[in-house]
């Protein structure tokens, strides 16, 4: 392992290459404060007047489980990929399946930033080039009806598909340069998209423009027997709402994680590591704290505009609010006006702000690539993932992953529902946590002796472990307010990866697995490395797990 820091181990055009500090993966991992822009506006239409609160202790949550991946990554320093790959390790010696499903989950949960951050940014396009009724953002060509999937889910080609397809070849051509060409192109990404959120912060707050009844009295959304929205009472319709909300957030909340995707490039791992997730988790705070706050005190619930009804055909149509329960605002795409209000609403502003939105849906795709690449990357390097993934190019760019990705994204850009998907994808995202911050406690009692460049407070490593059930519990009980089957679409996906691990392991390496990745599975305290000190408690973890999940989700 030490021969792995020289210069001359490997080729530098056959792996990735150490050339950022821990500045240049924060200005990576800076496109995760835009990620509020993707479920602010679904959020806030859902759980009413609490919203705000879902998302500071979502935010709080994240936190907290940082310290855990900090120090998880900081026994790994000559791998790239995150989170998920260093989580692997820890379960490998228990399950040999369970292993590849924490870093598939991260994967497929990460991944869709850059179909919905593309579609959103394109949807600010033409809201703010077109009117509503305007032939371009109306006409579409369906492929696939899948409202067996879901209601009114379907694949199709649009506007917001050709220019989202656009914005995602250009995030792709700047990361094809590298890892130092992107950590540049982010930084000015960064500066530029960043001023607009934390703007939309303070301005309100400044201003006192965040009326009291926007936020009081403190109930869940609720609706009368007539179908109105009103304020209502803390059963358990309203808990699901707030696990539903807690859940969606994590999405977003938790991102910054993706810091440490780039331990394989830090000049120096052993400090870089600490300082980049912790610093990306102050900015986080920040935004996710400010942000929401402010939206929510400047538009407030919203009041009814059109009651429901039947149409010319008979179908019954839902009543239409504005405010927070505008239909646009929950699918995203009205946000950008919205915010836009909030700093005077004029022609000028509104353009500015736009192209500065865009900006930073920009940098959250960029953000996302580079990280869930990377992910797939070092999972084929592992031996989890087919061996194609494991190319880069003279730029050490991890390529072949990175038009896996492209190519998936350009699927889920077809679909008319990205709330759904991101509901769906985050299925997956709360199972990485879950396996990954349990694995903070398998490498202390597996490896105790190891280095550690950081090592977290035992109180927040079992604060983290504690989290990974919270969040299933979450999950269980508030996935399919989403849509009906959300759950079950997640936890299908993830099951996904077994077939695939099987032919790599047993197909393609004949059941044996990459000699790296055997040192690092069997490095123990005793310097023979059989030592799996956990006993049964990893598979009293997991049982725990699942038994959370199926009691919340009966609730």
């Amino acid at each position: 392992m030490p021969a792995d820091f020289s210069d001359n181990f490997i080729e530098q055009n056959a792996t990735l290459h150490r050339q950022i500090d821990w500045k240049g993966a924060f200005w990576v991992a800076s496109g995760v404060p835009a990620l509020v822009l993707f479920s602010i506006g679904a959020i806030a239409a859902t759980v009413g007047k609490p919203s705000w609160l879902v998302w500071m202790l979502s935010i709080s949550f994240g936190f907290i489980q940082a310290f855990t991946y900090a120090e998880i990554a900081g026994l790994f320093p000559h791998k790239s990929g995150g989170a998920s790959i260093y989580g692997a390790i820890a379960w490998v010696r228990y399950s040999k399946f369970i292993a590849p499903i924490s870093v598939w989950c991260n994967w497929f949960a990460w991944s869709p930033v850059l179909a919905i951050g593309s579609g959103l940014a394109a949807g600010y396009i033409l809201n703010a080039l077109f009117g509503p009724d305007a032939a371009i953002n109306l006409w579409q060509l369906t492929l696939l009806d899948l409202s067996f999937i879901k209601t009114g889910l379907e694949l199709r080609i649009n506007a917001t598909f050709i220019l989202g397809a656009v914005i995602l070849l250009t995030a792709f051509g700047i990361q094809h340069g590298g890892i130092m060409r992107s950590a540049k192109a982010t930084m000015i990404l960064g500066v530029t998209a960043l001023i607009p959120l934390m703007l939309i912060g303070l301005v309100p707050i400044l201003t006192g423009d965040i009326p009291h009844a926007n936020f009081f009295p403190f109930a869940p959304l609720a609706h009368d027997a007539a179908g109105k929205v009103v304020d209502g009472v803390w059963g358990i319709e309203g808990w699901k709402l707030m696990a539903g909300g807690l859940f969606i957030a994590g999405w977003s909340t938790y991102g910054f994680e993706t810091a440490v995707c780039y331990t394989r490039e830090f000049k120096n791992p052993k400090t870089d590591t600490f300082k980049a997730i912790f610093y990306s988790g102050l900015l986080c705070i920040a935004v996710f704290t400010l942000v929401p706050f402010a939206f929510q005190g400047h538009l407030g619930l919203g009041q009814l505009i059109t009651p429901a009804g039947v149409d010319a055909a008979g179908l019954a149509t839902p009543a239409i609010y504005d405010g927070m329960l505008a239909p646009d605002i929950y699918s995203g795409m009205g946000v950008g006006a919205a915010l836009s209000e909030m700093l005077g609403g004029s022609k000028l502003i509104t353009v500015v702000l736009v192209i500065m939105l865009v900006l930073a849906l920009m940098l959250a795709i960029m953000t996302s690539m580079a990280g869930s690449s990377r992910t797939i990357y070092q999972a084929s390097v592992d031996g989890w993932l087919p061996r194609y993934l494991s190319h880069v190019n003279e730029n050490g760019a991890p390529t072949s992953a990175m038009w896996t990705d492209l190519c998936f994204n350009l699927i889920l850009l077809l679909m008319s529902d990205y709330v759904f998907i991101l509901a769906a994808s985050n299925v997956g995202y709360i199972i990485f946590n879950f396996l990954n911050l349990n694995a903070g406690w398998i490498h202390r009692i597996d490896r105790p002796k190891w280095d550690r460049p950081y090592k977290a407070p035992t109180i927040l490593l079992l604060m983290g472990a504690l989290l990974g059930f919270v969040n299933l519990a979450m999950m269980g009980m508030g996935a399919d307010i989403w849509g009906e089957g959300t759950l079950k679409t997640g936890l299908l996906f993830a099951t996904l990866i077994i077939p695939v691990f099987m032919f790599r392991h047993f197909v393609q390496d004949k059941g044996v697995f990459p000699q790296a990745m055997l040192e690092d599975m069997d490095l123990g305290v005793d310097g023979k490395g059989r030592s799996s000190n956990a006993g049964i408690l990893p598979y009293v973890a997991l049982a725990a797990g699942v038994a959370i999940v199926y009691f919340f989700h009966g609730l």
